[in-house]
């Protein structure tokens, strides 16, 4: 049993590796992808979290905060002390902090009369999401102090990115989008066209358990997708210059299980689609569009309306592209995004068990 099990992988490998249309799709959409998104889309975006530390809460002081609690631009939350700055840049709590020096009066009067001075306020930004640094730095100085020409106030320092590089963006959600393509779309249609075809009929009176037969179909799309993830990660980290500062052990590991999520999700669609053609536009079509604007790839979640703020908890390329943006650019360890991996790992088990299930009364 355990022999025609492997054969069954080796003729899906074969019949994969022979079909050289669907090799160069599935090897050349990715670096293209990432060359793209790498070099070439940056955006920017608003409602950027926004704290503020002020040791000294002066008239000067209150005002300034005011204007930036009541500027579109940016949510104000509140006052924080300097101890927790990093934390709450690092949990994600904030995209920026502004700090006011103690002696904040004196110095903006000093620097308002042309006198040389330390800066009055001190920028720290969270730069690995280029999109809320480019806002917050672009901004802030303004609406703080009422006017542009006073930005020799401030200091500004960015954390993370501080090149502000876009691929530091867009490399975390591309991959999101790419394994859907790879594993989901590309499992989905090879198991209809099997059916379409009438040859799963043949297969299923083999001696392999129906559920074995759909795992041998899945293996060599998992491979595969395991050399995308690698060519992927060499292309971010020595084309795109992406650091892997949380290491490259962890990515590696969730993105493994962010292919299986995949593959149960290209399965599911199986059982749903009755054509090639079905497949394919609910595998590129139904799940792409939500990963492109629901996930955070392209668009903060924030500034999304309520309504789909909620929708968006349903998208697994959320919690992904969060996770792996947390630990490529941020440095945290796999374990500080331990509720993304279990969200993860909660959504596999639930679209495989629902997959089988409907996969075996179909047959039945």
């Amino acid at each position: 049993m355990r022999h025609n099990f492997i054969s069954f992988v080796k003729k899906e490998s074969l019949h994969i590796l022979r079909d050289k249309r669907t090799m160069l799709i599935v090897m050349l959409i990715p670096v293209v992808l990432m060359i793209l998104f790498g070099f070439a889309i940056s955006t920017e975006v608003n409602n950027v979290n926004v704290a503020v530390v002020a040791p000294n809460r002066t008239d000067s002081v209150s005002d300034a905060v005011d204007r930036l609690a009541h500027n579109d631009y940016f949510t104000f939350k509140g006052y924080i002390a300097a101890d927790d700055i990093d934390t709450l840049l690092r949990r994600g709590d904030v995209g920026a902090v502004v700090l006011f020096d103690s002696d904040y009066d004196r110095l903006a009067a000093d620097l308002a009369a042309g006198i040389e001075s330390r800066p009055a306020i001190q920028l720290i930004v969270d730069a690995s999401n280029v999109n809320t640094a480019s806002s917050a730095t672009a901004y802030l100085q303004s609406i703080l102090l009422g006017t542009a020409t006073a930005q020799s106030m401030f200091e500004t320092r960015m954390l993370f990115n501080p090149q502000m590089k876009s691929a530091y963006n867009f490399v975390p959600g591309i991959m999101g989008l790419i394994f859907i393509l790879v594993c989901a779309m590309m499992t989905s249609v090879s198991i209809v066209r099997e059916k379409e075809m009438g040859s799963m009929e043949v297969l299923l009176v083999s001696p392999v358990r129906p559920v074995k037969i759909i795992l041998a179909k899945m293996i060599p799309y998992f491979a595969i997708s395991c050399i995308v993830l690698i060519m992927i990660l060499l292309l971010a980290r020595y084309l795109l210059d992406v650091p892997m500062s949380g290491g490259v052990w962890g990515i590696f590991s969730l993105s493994l299980l962010y292919l299986l999520l995949s593959l149960s999700l290209g399965l599911l669609v199986s059982t749903i689609a009755r054509t090639q053609m079905a497949a394919l536009l609910v595998s590129a079509m139904v799940m792409m569009m939500p990963i492109l604007m629901l996930s955070g790839m392209l668009f903060p979640i924030e500034n999304l309306p309520k309504f789909f703020q909620v929708v968006s908890n349903i998208v697994p390329a959320r919690w992904y592209i969060d996770a792996v943006r947390k630990m490529m650019i941020q440095g945290m360890p796999i374990v500080a995004v331990w509720k993304n991996c279990v969200i993860l790992l909660s959504m596999t088990v639930v679209l495989l068990g629902v997959s089988l299930k409907k996969f075996n009364d179909k047959l039945e």
